[in-house]
């Protein structure tokens, strides 16, 4: 059996070969997709061990600060760190914008830091290259991805960051490269208005009835203060102390500052479970569909090759060579049709993932198990061309 099947497979060794690359490709993109879920999955838990805290604590009611916008006051953080069981709290920002670099620009994500120095909560935890922030104004870190070197100036709203640090791997959940700048910049950046959207604002609050009674310039005053101020970030990271769990520093908190506070499981399962559920879906039928492609091209070219040597199978029975013999040859050669397309599928994804925008993550378990799907597509559609050999008349032999 192993005889006839190889002999076979040496007379039409090139339909073998280049079919089995037209399949590999196949597979290759089969195992690049699953590549890009993993690495949606592994860029969002490194945003969470990033961040360095144990709790997030966002504007009530909301999914912030990765899924849905939140805003809270900047010195909630004072009263949060005074809560029993809180280690360390750390304000911060989050805001994915296009960062300029000279005539060009790169999808980011720009993050302010309260300053301080490393450790401290939403501080990057390891440079590659360069240093950390030390400034308060005009300095970032930002991540290789990005593509900034050293000493490169960037362009973030209206004013110039000087590169002074480089990390890998400071990636949003989307997969954007991360740039560090201190908090008050970054404030400005998000919350404070342009000087133009300023001076109409205060135009039509000046025009409004209600400032011209008698004590109102004191409320216009509050109010056109209030509308130049910046006094907001997305969140405060929170660490807890040792012998404390995350329940219980997070219950005061939602109880006496009416915010919302989420622990490590409940952001990744904001994460993965909502920011990435349909992309994950959408995955998933791609899966489904280059599955049924591939089966639909080892189904044809195995019954093709059946159909090439319909003779033969007569002659074969025709001097008494059993059906599983006959039925084993087939199978052996869509076996290793499989075999062929799942070696150039892996080496094809092996060097093509670096390539992709996006992270992608090949881990073996998914070599594993497209490997054993391959061999389970490789026999139902050898079934069809099987049927068709063992219905072969051995009169054919001699007619």
């Amino acid at each position: 059996m192993i005889s006839l099947a190889g002999r076979d497979i040496l007379h039409t060794w090139g339909k073998f070969i280049f079919t089995g690359i037209g399949l590999g490709l196949l597979i290759g993109v089969t195992l690049t997709m699953a590549g890009v879920y993993r690495g949606m999955v592994d860029d969002a838990k490194a945003l969470l061990d990033n961040s360095g805290a144990v709790l997030w604590v966002v504007q009530k009611d909301t999914l912030g600060p990765y899924a849905e916008s939140s805003s809270i006051p900047d010195d909630l953080w004072r009263g949060i760190r005074a809560m029993p069981g809180v280690a360390e709290a750390a304000n911060i920002t989050y805001l994915t914008m296009q960062v300029g670099k000279g005539d060009q620009d790169a999808r980011a994500m720009v993050v302010g830091i309260t300053m301080g120095g490393p450790g401290i909560p939403g501080w990057p935890p390891h440079l590659v290259a360069g240093r950390q922030i030390t400034r308060g104004h005009y300095e970032a870190v930002a991540d290789l991805a990005a593509g900034f070197q050293l000493g490169d100036v960037l362009t973030i709203r209206r004013n110039r960051y000087t590169v002074v640090g480089l990390t890998r791997r400071m990636v949003s959940s989307n997969g954007d490269p991360m740039v560090f700048i201190p908090l008050k910049d970054a404030q400005e950046a998000q919350f404070l208005k342009d000087n133009d959207a300023i001076l109409m604002q205060r135009r039509r609050t000046t025009a409004d009835p209600a400032f011209n009674r008698p004590g109102a310039p004191e409320l216009l005053d509050a109010v056109l203060a209030s509308q130049t101020g910046n006094g907001y970030v997305n969140a405060v990271l929170v660490r807890i102390r040792p012998g404390f769990t995350a329940a219980e520093v997070a219950e005061p908190i939602r109880r006496w500052k009416r915010l919302t506070v989420y622990d490590r499981a409940q952001m990744e399962g904001i994460l993965v479970g909502k920011l990435i559920a349909a992309s994950a879906r959408q995955i998933g039928m791609f899966l489904v569909i280059l599955a049924l492609v591939s089966a639909a091209i080892v189904a044809f070219i195995i019954y093709t090759l059946t159909m090439d040597k319909i003779r033969e199978i007569a002659v074969l029975k025709l001097i008494g060579t059993r059906n599983r013999t006959i039925a084993g040859m087939i199978l052996q050669q869509s076996l290793v049709l499989g075999v062929i397309g799942f070696v150039v599928g892996k080496i094809t994804a092996t060097f093509a993932a670096p390539l992709f925008p996006k992270y992608v993550l090949l881990v073996p378990i998914d070599s594993i198990l497209g490997f054993l799907a391959m061999l389970a597509i490789c026999v139902l559609a050898s079934i069809i061309a099987i049927r068709m050999a063992l219905k072969v008349d051995p009169a054919a032999a001699i007619g």
